[in-house]
C-alpha cells in the first residue's frame, strides 16, 4: 500500500484524536503506527504533515507504541529517519529527537539491552556537545536548536533513569564553559549533579573523581545503567518544592568527598550559580531547587555559596524565583538566612499581600507565604500552625479581613488573624484594636449578612467555612469560642434554612465548637415550635443534635410537632429524630411517644416504623439497640430472635435512601393558559412504581409546589410530559430542589435526591389575549405607554448569530408577536406572572445584530431581560 495523502492523514488525525481507544479499535487502528513510520520517509508528503505526525506520536506514545517491542521498533525508525535526511534545514530533525527519546521512555525500552537506546545516547550527547556528526544532521545554523533540544532529551532520561549520566558529568561541566545554549545545559548539569550526589550518598561511595574527569561523547558509552536502575525505584522525579525531608532521609551526610572532590563540586554549584540569571525565572527556580536538595546536608558544601543569588534575588518581583527563595530558607535555614534578611522577607511579603494592583491569585500566593513561612528558629512543636515571631499584629494591620474582600481572600487573612489571636496570650479586655476584638466584630457581620432571608448563598457558606476556621486554630481559646457559638445560635435562629451547614459543621468540628454549639442549638430549637418548612428544618437539626440531656424538652417539642407533621417529609424527619433518641438510650416518655405515633400518622410508612421504634426499644437491651440501627444489620449478628429473625421485614418496611434510577429533564416549553407550566419528561432505567416526585424552592420566590404522581414507569414505554404548575411570587429565574419517593420491583420504599431542575427566566413568559387584528397596535401602545414612569427602559444590541430575525423571532417570540411587519420590526408583548409585564421593539436587522428598544413595569426584570437577549444567538 502506498503512502497516504495530507488530506487522508488529515482525517486520520481528526478521527484518533476525538477517541483514541475507539480508532484504534476500528479496521484502520492496527495500521496506524506502521503507516506513520512509513511515511514519515515518503517524499509526497510535506514537512508540515510529518510534523503533525510526529506531534501525534509526542502526544499519545502509550497509545501508538503500548509495550517494549514496538517502543523499540519506533526509536530504531524515528533514528533512521534522520540519519536519512538530507543536510538542507528541516523542520522535523528537532521533533525526531523528541520522538525516540519518548517512545524509548513511554514504552519501557530504555535500557542496556535495547539497541535503540544505545544509539540515541551518544547521538544525544554528540548533539549536545556541538560535535560535527556529518551533514546528515543539518547546516550550521540548526546546529544550536539541534544542541538545545539533544539536552532537553538528555534531561528527560536522566529525570526518568537517575545516575544514567553519572559517568558524563566532567563533559557536561565543560561544555557549561563554552559557546551554546545554558539554559537547557545548566538544567541537565544540575540534575545528574544532584542524583549523582544523592545515589552516590546511597551507595557509599564517593564522588570518585566524576567530576574532574572530561571525557568525549564517545568515551561516555559505558553508561552506568546499575545504578540507573537502582535510582529509579527510589529518586523519581518530583516538582520543585520545598525540600520537607530530614538529613538522615536525605543520606548526603554519609558522602564524604575529599578536599579536592569538595573543592572541584563547590566550583561547579559557583560556576551554575553564577550563569543563573540568563535563565528565564522558571528555569532559575528549578535550578536553585536542584541545588539546594543536592547541597542540603552535604559535608564540606557551605550554602554560603548561595549569598550572591540570594542578595539578587530577595528583592526579585517573579512569584516562582521568590518561591524558591522560600525553598532554600526551608532548607538551609539560619545558615543562610540572616535575621535581617528574615525581617525583610516577611516586610516585604506583607507589604505585597496588601498591594491593590495585584491580581487575586498573587494576593492568595503572598499570604500563604506567610502562613507557612519557614522560620530559622521556630517556637512550638514541628508542624504547629503559628505566625512567625517579627511578624506581629503592627506589621499586619493591613492584611486583616474585611467583607469587601473576595472570600478566597477573606479567608486567607481570617486564617492569618486566627493565628495572630492563638499568639497573643495578654488579657485584651478593653483594647478596642485587639486581634481578638476584631475576629469577633468580623465574625458576628458575617453571620449577620448569612441571616439575611433570601440572601445569596454564597454569604451562608462564607459564613461557615470562616466558624470551620476559627474553631480549627482557635480550639483552645473558650472566650472566641464562646463568642462563636452564641453567634452561630443566633444565626440558627434568624435563618432555620441554614440547618444543613449546621449539620455539616457539627460533623467536621472537634468537641471544643462541638459540644456547646449542640446544647445551644438543641436549645433553640426546642425552645421555637414551628410549623411547615420551619418544622421541617428544626427536626433535621433536632437530629442531629438530640441526646439523653434535657429529653423531657424534647419530648415535649416532638409531642407538639406531631400534630403538624402531615406529609411524609415530616413524619420520617420526625422519625428521624426517635432514632437519635433510641440511640442515645432515651426509655419511657420516647416508648409513650412511639405508640402515640403508631397510632395517629397519616403515612402507613410512618405509623409502621414507629412501630418498629417501639418494638425495638421494648424488646432490646441498649448495646443491643444500637448494633440493631448501626450503619448494617447484618454484622455483627444479632442474638436477638426477634430482630434476627426479622431483618428482611425491617428492610422492607423502612424508606431506605437509594440512588434512584431515574433522569429527570424540562422539555420543551408552551406559552399558554393562566401560569407558566414545566413539561417534565421523566426516564427511568428500571421499572418503578408508585413515583411521588416533590419540589422545593428556596426562599420566597415561588409558592409552594405539589407534587406529580405517576403510578407505573417502564423503560421500554416512554412517558407522556408531566406539567407542573408555577406560580412565581416574583418573575426570576430559580433552581427546584426535586426528592423522589417511589417503589421498586422488589418491594422496597426508596427514596432520593435527584439534581436539581433549573426554570430559566423565559420558562416564567406567557403571552397577552390577542384582541382583533386591528387593534393590536394600539393595544400594544397602551401597554407601552403604561409603563412609565413607574418602570423602566432600556435599549440593547442583539447579536442575531449565523440566524436572521426572521428565524429568531420563530424560534424564540412567536407566541408573543403583537404586531409583526417583516423584515423591519416587530412588537412583542410579554406577560409575566404574578402581574408584570415585558415590551420589545425589534428593529430593523443589521449586518450582525438587531436593535432592540425594551419597557417594563418592574425594574428588577430589566437586568434578566438583556442577559436573555443577548443569548438568543448562541441557543439557536
Amino acid at each position: 500500500m502506498g503512502s497516504l495523502s495530507r488530506e487522508a492523514w488529515a482525517q486520520r488525525l481528526v478521527a484518533f484524536r476525538a477517541s483514541p481507544s475507539a480508532f484504534l479499535a476500528g479496521p484502520v487502528g492496527e495500521d496506524l503506527g506502521r503507516d506513520l513510520l512509513s511515511d514519515l520517509r515518503s517524499e509526497k508528503l510535506s514537512e508540515q504533515t510529518k510534523v503533525s505526525l510526529l506531534a501525534l506520536s509526542l502526544e499519545y506514545p502509550d497509545q501508538l507504541w503500548p509495550d517494549a517491542p514496538a517502543a523499540e521498533t519506533a526509536a530504531t525508525s524515528f533514528l533512521d529517519t534522520l540519519v536519512l535526511l538530507p543536510p538542507r534545514p528541516s523542520a522535523i530533525r528537532r521533533p525526531l529527537l523528541l520522538a525516540a527519546t519518548t517512545a524509548l521512555v513511554a514504552g519501557s525500552a530504555l535500557g542496556p539491552n535495547s539497541g535503540a537506546s544505545g544509539r540515541l545516547l551518544p547521538l544525544l550527547l554528540g548533539l549536545a556537545s556541538g560535535r560535527d556528526l556529518g551533514r546528515g544532521f543539518g547546516p550550521p545554523s540548526e546546529q544550536r536548536p539541534l544542541q538545545a533540544t539533544a539536552c532537553e532529551c538528555l534531561r528527560e532520561l536522566e529525570s526518568c533513569k537517575p545516575g544514567l549520566l553519572t559517568s558524563c558529568l566532567g563533559m557536561l561541566r565543560s561544555l557549561l564553559g563554552h559557546e551554546g545554549p545554558v539554559q537547557p545545559l545548566s538544567l541537565l548539569l544540575a540534575l545528574a549533579l544532584r542524583n549523582c550526589l544523592v545515589l552516590q550518598a546511597r551507595a557509599r561511595a564517593g564522588l570518585q573523581s566524576l567530576l574532574m574527569t572530561s571525557v568525549s561523547p564517545t568515551e561516555c558509552g559505558s553508561w552506568n545503567w546499575t545504578l540507573a536502575e537502582e535510582g529509579d525505584a527510589h529518586l523519581q522525579p518530583q516538582a520543585p518544592s520545598r525540600p520537607v525531608a530530614k538529613e538522615g532521609e536525605c543520606g548526603l551526610a554519609a558522602l564524604e568527598p575529599s578536599p579536592e572532590e569538595a573543592r572541584e563540586l563547590r566550583a561547579v554549584v559557583a560556576q551554575l550559580l553564577d550563569t543563573s540569571y540568563l535563565l528565564t525565572p522558571v528555569a532559575q527556580a528549578q535550578l536553585l531547587w536542584l541545588l539546594g536538595w543536592a547541597l542540603r546536608g552535604l559535608r564540606g558544601q557551605p550554602p554560603v555559596l548561595f549569598k550572591p543569588q540570594l542578595v539578587r534575588l530577595l528583592g526579585t518581583a517573579q512569584l516562582t524565583l521568590l518561591h524558591a527563595v522560600l525553598a532554600l530558607k526551608a532548607a538551609f535555614g539560619e545558615a543562610l538566612f540572616t535575621a535581617q534578611d528574615e525581617a525583610l522577607l516577611l516586610r516585604r511579603l506583607t507589604l505585597a499581600a496588601q498591594h491593590p494592583a495585584l491580581p487575586l491569585p498573587t494576593h492568595l500566593f503572598y499570604l500563604h507565604c506567610l502562613l507557612s513561612f519557614p522560620e530559622n528558629w521556630p517556637l512550638g512543636p514541628t508542624g504547629e500552625e503559628a505566625v512567625p515571631l517579627l511578624l506581629g499584629p503592627q506589621l499586619c494591620i493591613g492584611l486583616l479581613p474585611s467583607l469587601l474582600h473576595d472570600p478566597s481572600d477573606l479567608l486567607a487573612r481570617l486564617h492569618l488573624l486566627c493565628l495572630l489571636c492563638a499568639e497573643d496570650e495578654q488579657d485584651e479586655k478593653g483594647q478596642d484594636q485587639s486581634p481578638r476584638r476584631y475576629l469577633e466584630e468580623l465574625l458576628a457581620d458575617l453571620q449577620q449578612r448569612a441571616a439575611l432571608d433570601g440572601g445569596p448563598r454564597a454569604f451562608a457558606i462564607l459564613c461557615f467555612q470562616a466558624s470551620y476556621l476559627v474553631a480549627h486554630c482557635l480550639a483552645r481559646q473558650p472566650t472566641v469560642l464562646t463568642c462563636l457559638t452564641h453567634g452561630l445560635a443566633q444565626l440558627y435562629r434568624a435563618r432555620p434554612a441554614l440547618a444543613p451547614h449546621f449539620v455539616d459543621l457539627l460533623d467536621r468540628v472537634g468537641p471544643e465548637l462541638g459540644l456547646p454549639l449542640r446544647v445551644m442549638l438543641r436549645q433553640e430549637v426546642v425552645s421555637r415550635p414551628g410549623r411547615g418548612e420551619a418544622l421541617r428544618w428544626h427536626l433535621q437539626m433536632l437530629a442531629k443534635v438530640a441526646d439523653g440531656d434535657a429529653e423531657g424538652c424534647t419530648l415535649s417539642f416532638l409531642q407538639g410537632a406531631a400534630g403538624h407533621c402531615t406529609d411524609w417529609g415530616l413524619q420520617q424527619a420526625l422519625l428521624q429524630v426517635c432514632r437519635a433518641l433510641l440511640w442515645a438510650g432515651v426509655g419511657e416518655g420516647l416508648a409513650d411517644l412511639l405508640q402515640a405515633l403508631a397510632r395517629q400518622l397519616e403515612d402507613p410508612d410512618g405509623r409502621d416504623r414507629a412501630r418498629l421504634y417501639y418494638i425495638l426499644l421494648a424488646h432490646l437491651t441498649r448495646s443491643k439497640l444500637r448494633v440493631a440501627l448501626g450503619p448494617s444489620l447484618a454484622t455483627p449478628a444479632l442474638t436477638s430472635s426477634l430482630v434476627a429473625e426479622n431483618q428482611g421485614f425491617t428492610a422492607a418496611l423502612m424508606v431506605q435512601e437509594a440512588p434512584a434510577p431515574i433522569r429527570l429533564s424540562v422539555g420543551p416549553r408552551k406559552a399558554k393558559g393562566p401560569v407558566p407550566v414545566l413539561q417534565l419528561q421523566v426516564e427511568v432505567l428500571e421499572p418503578v412504581y408508585s413515583l411521588e416526585l416533590r419540589f422545593h424552592v428556596e426562599g420566597q420566590l415561588y409558592a409552594p409546589l405539589g407534587a406529580v404522581h405517576v403510578p407505573c414507569l417502564c423503560p421500554s414505554r416512554p412517558s407522556r410530559p408531566l406539567p407542573l404548575p408555577l406560580q412565581p411570587h416574583h418573575p426570576a429565574p430559580a433552581q427546584l430542589g426535586v426528592r423522589a419517593l417511589y417503589t421498586t420491583p422488589a418491594g422496597h420504599t426508596c427514596h432520593a435526591h435527584l439534581p436539581p431542575l433549573p426554570v430559566d427566566f423565559a420558562d416564567l413568559f406567557l403571552p397577552f389575549p390577542l384582541p382583533p387584528e386591528e387593534a393590536r397596535l394600539g393595544f400594544f401602545e397602551e401597554l407601552w405607554d403604561s409603563c412609565l414612569p413607574k418602570g423602566a427602559e432600556s435599549r440593547l444590541w442583539c447579536p442575531l448569530g449565523s440566524q436572521g430575525l426572521e428565524a429568531l423571532v420563530a424560534c424564540h417570540l412567536e407566541p408573543f408577536v403583537m404586531v409583526a411587519q417583516p423584515p423591519t420590526s416587530y412588537l412583542i408583548a410579554i406577560h409575566l406572572p404574578p402581574n408584570s409585564r415585558l415590551l420589545l421593539r425589534l428593529g430593523a436587522a443589521q449586518a450582525d445584530g438587531v436593535p432592540v428598544a425594551l419597557r417594563t413595569d418592574d425594574w428588577a426584570v430589566l437586568p434578566l431581560a438583556g442577559d436573555y437577549l443577548r443569548g438568543l444567538s448562541d441557543t439557536v
